[in-house]
């Protein structure tokens, strides 16, 4: 996501602001914390263009 940011030629601060998230899970999904939450995610996602589909494996 880092990567992403950086081409985006936003610093932390700023690309929170802009896709209206904090600037605390900007920095914990750079660090690749886990328990992040999905919808926040997306939001940032959805920011940056792209778009996240979550899709269930498995038998039903």
């Amino acid at each position: 996501m880092q990567e992403l940011r950086k081409k985006s030629g936003l610093d932390q601060i700023e690309f929170a602001k802009r896709a209206g998230v904090g600037l605390r899970f900007v920095r914990e999904l750079e660090q690749g914390k886990i328990t992040v939450r999905l919808d926040k995610v997306s939001q940032v996602l959805d920011f940056l263009g792209y778009h996240l589909e979550v899709v269930r494996n498995g038998k039903e």
